[in-house]
This record gives structure tokens, sequence and C-alpha cells, in this order.
């Protein structure tokens, strides 16, 4: 079940109900959850799940299950097993015979997406970048021909790097919604372009704290044109260093010489 990414008032009636009701809650910090609890009153067992003991937890959770008791899950924030621990445990709950009733609510996501003011009808999750800068680029550059929103959270100590990566990788023209600490205190939502976007967190201490979503646009929607010219680059570069490639297919098939650069070193995966 969803519990609030930061407003503790972000919560449903109906979640309430499910933690009054049920006879423990499994939670990924049973200390976060515990205020949670304590704010509106509501004393229960806590057993601990999370990255590091879900596979173990799940023996303990099945015991009780077994016993005829109910279980809910929790995260610290948001929606169990979205970027978060839970999937493990509601597999194993679920394939053990027993029901599982998802209880919706806050997702960081999703509330990010509603205050963008990014108008794709469609967008890509995609949850946790990788912590090492060449395999962030190399998972930025399978995404960057996706014409779809790109939906990202990343950690105040790697804001900046990503940021840099992301100019570099999906193109420094492209916007990017900055979104911190949503529904907290000094929540904060800024629009730029990827260009921009390092030197904005760079320029203040402040912009560089807390949970981040990152919202990139999705690239331009191929034309006839320029699909003829990916599929001719994708066969080049096969064969042939960029340049050459590049050169080959602006004679082949009259594309922009700055726009096949561009792509060719996407599909290279540049920054390997």
């Amino acid at each position: 079940m969803a519990t609030p990414i930061g407003n503790l008032r972000d919560i449903s009636l109906r979640a309430l109900d499910v933690l009054k009701s049920a006879d423990a809650i499994a939670a990924e910090d049973t200390r976060i959850t515990r205020r949670l609890l304590d704010h509106y009153g509501i004393p229960k067992r806590l057993i601990a799940v999370h990255e590091h003991n879900e596979r173990r937890a799940v023996k303990q959770a099945l015991a009780l299950l077994g016993a005829g008791r109910s279980l809910a899950l929790v995260c610290d924030a948001g929606t169990p097993a979205i970027s978060d621990p839970g999937a493990v445990l509601v597999s194993a709950v679920r394939d053990a015979g027993y029901s599982v009733t998802p209880v919706p609510g806050a997702n960081a996501a999703v509330t990010a997406l509603a205050a963008a003011g990014l108008e794709t009808p469609h967008f890509l999750f995609f949850g946790f970048l990788p912590s090492k800068g060449g395999a962030r680029r190399r998972a930025l550059a399978a995404l960057a021909a996706l014409p779809y929103t790109l939906v990202f959270y990343e950690a105040p100590h790697r804001i900046a790097e990503c940021l840099h990566d992301m100019s570099e990788v999906l193109g420094a023209a492209r916007r990017v919604v900055i979104a911190r600490e949503l529904t907290k205190a000094f929540e904060s939502i800024h629009v730029c372009t990827l260009a921009l976007a390092p030197q904005w967190v760079e320029a203040d201490a402040n912009r560089r704290r807390g949970e981040f979503v990152l919202l990139v646009e999705g690239a331009a929607a191929l034309t006839e044109d320029s699909s003829e010219g990916r599929r001719t680059l994708e066969v080049l570069l096969a064969e042939l260093p960029v340049k050459q490639a590049v050169d080959l297919t602006v004679k082949l098939t009259g594309g922009r010489r700055n726009e096949l650069y561009k792509l060719a070193l996407t599909l290279k995966g540049h920054g390997k």
C-alpha cells in the first residue's frame, strides 16, 4: 500500500483503515514507518523488509499469513516495488496462494508528471540510472531515440553529474523538469534545457539537497527522411568510424550533417 512521499496528510482514508486493521506491517525502514504510525496513533507490530533481507523476510511473512493473520506492506515513501523493495514479497505471497490487494496512493513520478506541463501523452519510467558514469551514459544512449518523456529518480550526491551526462547523451536542447522534495516544505519544480540544468543545480547548494525526480522530454518524432538516415547510419557504423559513416550517410540520404552526427554518437553509445 502507498504511503505519503513527504506530507503526512497525503494518505488515503482507506490506507489508514488498512494500517489499523492489519495484524502486522512489513516496512522498508521500521523507524520511518513508526513515525507515520505514531502521527496517526496506530500502534502496530513492524517487520523489516528491505533490499538486503527481502528474501529472508518472505518466510516470516508467510508464517504470519499461514497462521491466519493479515499483513500490510509499505515502503518509506510512495508505492512499494516502484524503485523500492516489495516485488519479491508480493510475488512469494501470491505464489503461496494468498490474495494481494493494492491500496493506491502517492507516487513521486506521477506527482512530478502532473506538475510538469509536458504535453507528450506517453512516458517511460526508468527509475534510478546506474551510479557509475560509463554505465549511466550507456543506459541513456539506449533511451535517446525514444519519443516518450523519460522519468528518472536521482540521489542528491549524483544529481549534477547525472544532468551533465543527460545533456551530452540526450542532447542539450531538450527540456528537463527538475522536481525536488515533492510535497515537502522545500518543494521546488524547475524547468529548463539540459544545457542549463547542471549549472542551475550547481549554483546553489540547496538545489542539490533532497530527493529528485527528473523528467526529460522525448526525442522528436522521426520523419521518413530521418528514419532513412538512421537505417543507413546503423549499417555504416558497424563497419566505419563515426566521421566516415556520417559523411557517407549525408551523401546517400541528403540528411543534415549536424543531426546525423548527433544521431551517430547516440547510436555508438557516446561516452562509453
